[in-house]
């Protein structure tokens, strides 16, 4: 061997070395995001909130002085491509700490695997078989390291027809109120569909059949047709936003008097812009304390990590992108936990989850909501807080500034105590 190859050979050793030396010092993270399938409308800013809390974490030292190492994939909502990253990311020689997730059916897909693998899912799904373990409740299979923030789909339409019956007997209605779901034949509007038709017949509701449309914008003409002629006084919208507009819509146009409930993917500040006043007076949950531009101490820090997308920060963020950000520094502070706990495995990732009670991360006082998730039972909170939708005028124009005129409002309706019944637990 000449001298030359000899050094070569020396450098390339040295290259390999220090390149899996910096690989030793990351932590792999696994994100799923939806930018181009049937929830892009409020996966994109979930998904941009996410890649710009990482990006501020990093920017700031990372987590116990170690790089996040985030690898980020548009999966289209297709549950394939969802168990193919999946692969990827657990596979022995690229396991990741964690996973930022997204959709029912591919988190429900793969809650076996990662309660095998011992990798932790913060999913944007809140379905309540995600909440149960241990499989205790013998409603859901054991789902020991799924996560998510904020209440779970069936809580949010407990709270809001708790509100429906009271807003009933409030408005000196005689009868029963009746109600209807709404949404596509897809696990995650029908995540709290049993759930939400047994309490509504506990609380004296008429339960009507459920109606169906699709997960993407359309011509929904008939169904509010349908909607009109059943005579329904409450009807929840189970999809997210963009094919909820084209249901307003209709339903404005073929002059149908109900007051929709919409679920946390079902409404948001674009959705009120695209929709204008078709979409005043639509009811909805919000997972955090404010909006964008709320009265907050943590309001500086969201600010800073918008920035990472937004130098100008002159963008509004709808209250998606928020969420997505409380969710993405609950990770971070559980992998803080772990890596001063024996390093950042998956197992002890989902213990740093367990550290705390009614958590809020640091630096988002008075945005995250108080969170608590315990080894027994991962639902994070029993508080719901209702919010109306309120359009004043033409939403023509710039967001920052229908919000700032008050054009366009989320107005605070009411906050909805939630007991831990345990037959509600896991459904």
């Amino acid at each position: 061997m000449t001298m030359r190859s000899l050094l070569s050979s020396v450098s390339l050793a040295l290259l390999i070395g220090s390149a899996a030396t910096a690989a030793q010092a990351q932590i792999a993270i696994g994100h799923l995001q939806d930018l181009s399938g049937g929830t892009s409308d409020v996966g994109t800013p979930y998904g941009q909130a996410v890649v710009d809390t990482f990006a501020w974490v990093n920017k700031n030292g990372g987590v116990g002085g170690k790089q996040l190492n985030v690898d980020s994939n548009d999966y289209g909502y297709q549950v394939p491509r969802a168990i193919a990253l999946y692969k990827k990311w657990s596979a022995p020689d690229g396991k990741v700490a964690a996973i930022m997730g997204w959709g029912t059916a591919d988190t429900e897909a793969l809650t076996g695997f990662l309660a095998q693998d011992k990798i932790p899912d913060i999913s944007g799904s809140y379905a309540a078989a995600l909440t149960d373990p241990e499989g205790s409740s013998g409603k859901a299979k054991p789902a020991p390291y799924n996560f998510f923030y904020g209440p779970s789909y069936s809580d949010s339409m407990r709270a809001m027809l708790t509100w429906a019956a009271e807003d009933w007997k409030a408005k000196g209605k005689s009868g029963k109120p009746k109600f209807v779901h709404m949404g596509a034949n897809h696990p995650y509007p029908n995540a709290p569909k049993a759930a939400g038709e047994a309490l509504a017949t506990e609380l004296g509701f008429e339960v009507l059949p459920p109606l169906v449309f699709a997960l993407t914008p359309g011509d929904y003409s008939a169904q509010c047709l349908s909607l009109k002629s059943s005579g329904a006084n409450y009807a929840y919208l189970g999809n997210t936003a963009a094919s909820n507009i084209s249901v307003l819509k209709a339903c404005k146009t073929a002059g149908v008097d109900v007051q929709f409930l919409g679920n946390v993917w079902g409404m948001d500040e674009n959705a009120a812009k695209t929709a204008g006043d078709a979409a005043d007076g639509v009811i909805f949950p919000l997972r955090t304390a404010v909006a964008w531009g709320g009265n907050a101490p943590g309001m500086k820090t969201l600010m800073e990590i918008s920035k990472m997308s937004d130098p100008s920060g002159k963008v509004y963020r709808p209250v998606h992108y928020i969420a997505a950000v409380c969710s993405a520094l609950y990770l971070k502070e559980a992998l803080d936990w772990a890596v001063k706990n024996g390093g950042a495995t998956g197992e002890n990732v989902a213990k740093g989850f367990y550290q705390k009670k009614d958590w809020v991360p640091a630096g988002m006082d008075g945005v995250c909501n108080p969170s608590t998730w315990t080894e027994k039972d991962h639902r994070p909170t029993m508080k719901v807080d209702l919010y109306r939708s309120k359009i004043s005028g033409a939403t023509d124009g710039d967001l920052n500034d229908l919000m700032g005129k008050g054009t366009i409002k989320l107005e605070k309706v009411k906050t909805v105590e939630l007991p831990r019944k345990p037959e509600w637990f896991g459904w």
